[in-house]
């Protein structure tokens, strides 16, 4: 029995060392994911301060990019149906950051130690990636349609309307919007804006 206790309890041990990349069980309620996990809105409030990028943008870009996995990547790919042939893309984490971009974040910021599985670098990621969005391409911060616009086709394809001939895309940003604002209410109901 002593055994049983000593392997069980290194077995919860084990367990609770890992990352819990899992996401929030109630992705409509703003207010249930702060509360379920508050690392979530002081990593958000933390940028909110640093890059004026509201709490419920954030949210909802991530909520698209990732439903709140940390460790989310993007689908592999099949020829015939059957034979791997890699990701779609780079893309990583709760932003879905593509890695040349990332490096481009690292350098600029001086963070070389982020991670993109990390909410607190991931949420700083956003938030400087929608303040150059901003200052280059004039996008408010608190527009989550033409910001989600940006960040999905980059700063450059926006200002050149590449979303344009994108009507699943332009459709997915109105969904990040309408996120957006209903993230926003709920965040002033339970006091948190």
């Amino acid at each position: 029995m002593s055994r049983f206790l000593r392997a069980a309890s290194l077995l919860l041990i084990l367990a609770s060392c890992g990352a819990n990349y899992s996401p929030p069980s109630n992705l409509d309620d703003a207010c249930a994911i702060v509360r379920e996990r508050p690392s979530y809105l002081r990593a958000m409030r933390t940028t909110e301060r640093r890059w004026g990028v509201p709490i419920n943008v954030q949210l909802a870009t991530i909520h698209q990019e990732s439903k709140f996995v940390g460790n989310a990547r993007t689908p592999y790919r099949f020829a015939l149906g059957v034979i791997p042939m890699g990701r779609a893309s780079s893309a990583l984490g709760y932003a879905q950051v593509l890695d040349s971009t990332w490096e481009d974040y690292k350098r600029e910021t001086g963070n070389y130690g982020a991670n993109r599985k990390n909410i607190r670098d991931a949420t700083d990621f956003m938030g400087w990636y929608m303040d150059k969005a901003s200052r280059s391409a004039g996008i408010p911060k608190t527009d989550a349609r033409d910001q989600y616009l940006a960040y999905h086709d980059g700063i450059a394809g926006f200002q050149q309307r590449s979303y344009a001939s994108k009507s699943w895309l332009i459709a997915v940003a109105a969904k990040v919007q309408v996120r957006s604002d209903l993230y926003a209410g709920q965040l002033q109901s339970c006091g948190i804006r």
